[in-house]
């Protein structure tokens, strides 16, 4: 019987699974109808309704052992000790009631001194599937400590108990679904979403909270070193769908991980023990190595299959355009196992910006790095959140603001730190849009993108010249091996050099105007746009 403050899921009375081989899972969701399986393999669930994250319906028990910690507003927003209450004894009674529980044991946090112990508790078998592929199995070569699983963060998932209006009433919110998070129960209540990011994102917003106190730096980033040289180490900082992933999928290159990381005091280390991949237009002639991840003991989400051949169809975004994989990250070859390595020599900051006007690739000023990190810019892409079925500008502090618990400041002092400590070299990556903005432009060719982030990583670009970008003050390189001088200035790819100038003051102005929410210091702020 595992206990939860003054409530308890009694994992004695009908039929608990705990730690279930992967196999046995698939077999179990198959049969239950949760689940088919692919031509390749992967199991393909659906998620309902919610097809993303649903940050409007989050919560985090509001207590004065934390309030003063929390960056409250729009990203956390409090519920009372006494709703909290009442969402866990819902969740409780629903998930006593079903008759097969599934209970996952592992860790989040690769480097042994530093990572929390986490209880997934489910009513269906690919949610538990999804957990044991995305954290850290006890006794797995991703931990290789041998020391015995202890106890910290606990989700109860009971995906399939929806608020009904009254309770909505009661709560006074407005949807069926509700996801609450205790910090000092370190617990989280997932009512009514099948969605099975949320499992994964409400254990990266408890790291982001804990992992501090450890003085580790918490990241929204993927990470990767180089095969021929332990010390080269790169983050990729940046939201879903600005290419985390795939730029950190390199045959060149070793995986550490592709999404959330920490960087402690020995270096950088993953969060978890899988990747959880967008797959929407995946080819594999594009993105090899996920393409070969995607096979028996992955999952696929809310992704199309053909009724009689079972082929995945990847190019349908019918269901949603968040159409996602699960794959334990030793499926990709050469991955780093266990997922820890060095300080890291590059930073890079990915936006998707869907005005068409940032540069593809900029080297960035330490002042330049606080600024644009602090206002985490990019394009909120169609799918990620409910409700959003088309690219907006969007920024998100640190580039995780969704999954800050803490002010940004004190993420952005942890990074600034690091720079400057280690002498990383910290770069801006936009993989959204040139020729114009969304809609009239195009996104950058994704082989021009891989061949900015091989000058980054092999050093050479650090080399080049650069100019200034009269509007936002970026030094953008003159030259970068494989790329058509024409498509670094963004002004140069648009027809009407005066649209150019007016949509990058639009943004510009944006900037300036979204830095009011944070404090920065008066050189930090002259790091921003020329307007």
């Amino acid at each position: 019987m595992t206990a939860i403050g003054a409530t308890r899921v009694d994992l004695t009375i009908g039929h608990t699974h705990r730690n279930l081989p992967a196999a046995e899972l698939v077999e179990r969701a198959l049969a239950s109808g949760e689940g088919r399986l692919a031509s390749n393999g992967a199991l393909v669930c659906m998620t309902g309704d919610r097809t993303g994250r649903s940050p409007k319906d989050k919560y985090l028990e509001d207590t004065p052992g934390i309030h003063e910690k929390i960056w409250w507003g729009s990203v956390n927003m409090p519920i009372t000790t006494e709703h909290f209450d009442e969402a866990l004894a819902i969740a409780t009674e629903h998930l006593n009631a079903v008759p097969d529980r599934y209970v996952f044991e592992g860790w989040a946090g690769a480097d042994t001194k530093h990572r929390l112990g986490v209880q997934v508790v489910t009513e269906m078998a690919w949610h538990a599937l999804f957990a044991q592929t995305l954290f850290i199995e006890p006794g797995s070569a991703s931990d290789p400590s041998g020391l015995p699983w202890k106890h910290d963060w606990t989700i109860l998932n009971a995906a399939n108990r929806r608020l009904t209006d009254e309770e909505q009433a009661r709560f006074g919110v407005k949807s069926p679904v509700l996801i609450a998070q205790s910090i000092e129960r370190k617990l989280v209540v997932i009512l009514g979403s099948e969605y099975a990011g949320e499992i994964k994102k409400s254990i990266f917003y408890a790291m982001n909270f804990d992992m501090p106190e450890q003085g580790v730096f918490p990241m929204h980033c993927s990470a990767n070193i180089a095969n021929d040289d332990p010390t080269n180490v790169a983050l990729f900082f940046g939201l879903s769908g600005t290419g985390k992933t795939t730029l950190s999928a390199d045959p060149n290159r070793s995986l550490i991980g592709d999404d959330e990381h920490g960087w402690g005091p020995n270096g950088v280390f993953n969060f978890e023990g899988g990747c959880y991949a967008k797959c929407i237009r995946l080819s594999q002639a594009g993105e090899p190595q996920i393409w070969n991840a995607i096979r028996f003991g992955s999952v696929l989400e809310n992704t199309v299959i053909d009724e009689k051949t079972r082929v995945p169809d990847f190019d349908d975004g019918s269901i949603t355009e968040n159409t996602r994989v699960t794959y334990p990250v030793d499926f990709i070859p050469g991955a780093t196992i266990p997922s820890v390595a060095g300080h890291p020599k590059n930073v890079i900051f990915l936006t998707a910006d869907a005005y068409g006007v940032l540069p593809p690739v900029s080297k960035l000023t330490p002042e330049q790095a606080m600024y644009y990190f602090i206002n985490g810019y990019t394009s909120k892409l169609a799918g990620t959140e409910a409700g959003v079925t088309e690219p907006q500008p969007n920024f998100s502090p640190c580039f995780g603001g969704p999954f800050m618990p803490r002010r940004p400041s004190e993420y952005a002092k942890m990074l600034a730190d690091r720079i400057k400590k280690y002498k990383a070299n910290v770069w801006l990556l936009n993989t959204g849009w040139t020729g114009g903005p969304y809609g009239e432009g195009h996104r950058f060719e994704l082989g021009y993108t891989r061949a900015m982030v091989t000058s980054i990583l092999n050093g050479t670009l650090a080399r080049e010249e650069f100019d200034a970008d009269p509007i936002f003050g970026l030094f953008v390189p003159r030259h970068v091996k494989g790329v058509p001088a024409g498509v670094l200035h963004p002004e140069d790819t648009w027809d009407n050099a005066e649209r150019y100038r007016a949509q990058a003051m639009k943004l510009a102005s944006k900037f300036r105007e979204n830095e009011k929410k944070f404090i920065m210091s008066d050189e930090v702020l002259a790091a921003g746009p020329k307007c």
